[in-house]
């Protein structure tokens, strides 16, 4: 390992924070008995399978399988070393922690993401300094206040502007001791082909800064104040931006979300500003992309709410049917605010105000489905006969994919009645778009598939089971571990790895004192393993272990070995008959009998 940290700090760390309150800033989660419970943040799902136990600090995920520690949490969510892991939850705790480096390329492995963080945090504050404070940013800031921007938006969004200049950014990052090749790959600048100088990536343009979601600035994208193409002009990817996983404003919008279950998807940064402003403090948009998986799973893992808020042209009502549709797949409950009169919400907001924008636009959304039944009806003639029944088989169709039932029969009646039409007509047409749907969707089944489930406990065999409440009891106490391995009188566990966790059991007892099972988790080095015992962990046990119950798990364990003999030993029997060995076969079948009376 490159990097080490000291066991004691691991322990320190472990010890000072609280596996649920961390993976509550990640995880909705609600208590159910002594665990907390949420949407699993590793895979889709619809039903909370996602469980943590403050009582262990372990979690695990009994759709997926992924479980672990504290540490192996954020190593899981956020794809990082457990280095980066320790050291987000040595600062969350308060604690001073230097890691061990064992050689220099680990040195430069950890650091070389730093200066990219470092210039593009040093650019914020310098566009930010140059439009408030300077000759040079008047204009620009002018600009902004006539376009409706307070400067308390300004500086809570930390906007700036960058100069009208062609050198002035590579020169100032230069001489702070930037390297121009890092820099360009940074994007911060450009190198000419000609002659392989550098020049500033953006001139003359409102600068809004991305952060990341812990509030990195991590990227830029500048709008012209004129004409000038292109409208919006962005940071390319980077190794530390990837537009893909980003949402502005996340990072201050995520207390909002969380506190009110809700988010609240913006198109543009224009929007967010004025719905903040407006006071949808819960406002986030998308970096000119489409949603992503991983926006959705970022969003999913904060709010089950998401409302809308698109511009009201072609464009923006296509963009929020495909937004809606890909937030309804992941299971997120959807509703669509609708802008009037061809505005977009920033339009809206400085037209009728902040209270009417809260009130009418957002608080009077639609629903998914009467969204829908808006969305289809665009396009068609519904006085021409062709064009409304396929319209009214659309809708049915789409009725007929609603969990509830109070919804289904509200839109069935809400069809009837706009088109004079039997009411039981359209439930037996539904009925038929149900079976279809359905059929559409076993065929679609293996391509959706994002993870393998696991095979319960209770349909696997008797050894199986009695193997893992014996561990189960074993990882709680230390004498019955060793009562077990008394009992087991040399014979191993059945299953392979059920015996791969015993061995480093007892391997942790003989060298610690206490036993904590987030510890032990980081014990094993096999990620299979981990898993196991966190899923094992997890068990529902009884308080004390009884002498009958616990023989009954070890004659289960000791049964199925012996019905393995029995069955080699009918094997050989057969072989030997086969051969016409009698006297070998009759010695055979003693042997299965006297092992048939121990079963």
């Amino acid at each position: 390992m490159a990097e080490r940290i000291p066991e004691e700090k691991i322990n320190q760390i472990r010890q000072s924070v609280d596996i649920v309150e961390v993976v509550g800033e990640y995880v909705q989660l609600k208590k159910q008995g002594r665990n907390y419970f949420g949407l699993c943040p590793f895979h889709g799902e619809n039903s909370p399978s996602f469980s943590v136990s403050p009582e262990k600090q372990i979690f695990y995920c009994f759709g997926c399988g992924t479980g672990g520690n504290v540490f192996s949490f954020l190593m899981e969510l956020e794809g990082a070393p457990f280095t980066d892991a320790a050291m987000k939850l040595a600062a969350r705790a308060g604690i001073e922690l230097e890691i061990q480096q064992t050689n220099d390329s680990a040195k430069a492995g950890q650091k070389h993401l730093q200066p990219l963080y470092e210039a593009h945090e040093l650019l914020n504050k310098f566009y930010h300094h140059i439009l408030v404070n300077t000759k040079d940013g008047q204009e620009a800031l002018e600009y902004l206040l006539s376009r409706g921007f307070t400067r308390e938006s300004i500086d809570k969004f930390q906007i700036g502007y960058a100069l009208d200049s062609w050198e002035f950014v590579t020169n100032f990052l230069l001489k702070r001791g930037f390297k121009p090749e890092e820099m360009e790959k940074a994007g911060l600048i450009i190198k000419r082909e000609r002659d392989g100088t550098y020049f500033d990536r953006f001139r003359n343009r409102i600068m809004f800064p991305l952060f990341d979601q812990n509030g990195k600035t991590i990227a830029f994208s500048g709008r012209t104040m004129g004409g000038e193409n292109p409208k919006y002009l962005n940071s390319p990817e980077t190794a530390i931006f990837n537009k893909s996983k980003i949402l502005y404003n996340f990072h201050l919008a995520k207390p909002a979300i969380r506190r009110q279950n809700h988010t609240v998807l913006f198109e543009g940064f224009a929007d967010v500003i004025s719905a903040d402003w407006a006071g949808v403090e819960n406002s986030i948009a998308t970096m000119g992309t489409s949603l992503t998986p991983e926006h959705i799973a970022l969003i999913r893992r904060n709010s089950q709410q998401v409302t809308v808020c698109f511009d009201s042209d072609h464009a923006g009502i296509e963009a929020a049917f495909r937004a809606g549709s890909l937030l309804s797949e992941a299971a997120i409950d959807i509703r669509i605010a609708m802008m009037p009169d061809g505005l977009d919400p920033d339009d809206y907001i400085k037209k009728y105000g902040e209270e009417k924008f809260r009130k009418e636009i957002i608080g009077g959304s639609l629903t998914w489905m009467s969204f829908k039944l808006l969305y289809y009806r665009r396009g068609k003639n519904l006085q021409n006969e062709g064009d409304r029944l396929a319209y009214i088989e659309k809708i049915i169709s789409e009725i007929s994919i609603l969990p509830n039932a109070v919804e289904k029969d509200h839109y069935l009646r809400q069809l009837a009645d706009e088109f004079s039409l039997s009411l039981d007509a359209l439930k037996q047409q539904m009925t038929v778009s149900g079976s279809q749907n359905k059929k559409q969707e076993r065929r679609q089944l293996p391509k959706q598939e994002h993870f393998t489930p696991r095979i319960a406990a209770e349909l696997k065999p008797a050894y199986y089971n009695a193997e893992r409440h014996l561990i189960a009891h074993m990882l709680r106490n230390r004498e019955i571990a060793y009562k077990i391995q008394e009992m087991l009188k040399g014979n191993t566990f059945n299953h392979d790895d059920h015996q791969a966790i015993i061995t480093y059991l007892f391997g942790y007892y003989e060298e610690k004192e206490q036993f904590e099972l987030g510890v032990f988790l980081d014990y094993i080095k096999d990620e299979k393993l981990r898993r196991m015992v966190a899923d094992i962990g997890m068990m529902s046990l009884n308080e004390e272990l009884g002498e009958r119950e616990l023989n009954d798990y070890i004659n289960q364990v000791l049964k199925y070995e012996k019905m393995l003999k029995i069955k080699e030993k009918r094997a050989q029997q057969k072989e030997a008959d086969s051969q016409k060995d009698y006297p070998r076969a009759i010695q055979l079948g003693k042997e299965i009998l006297d092992l048939q009376r121990t079963l």
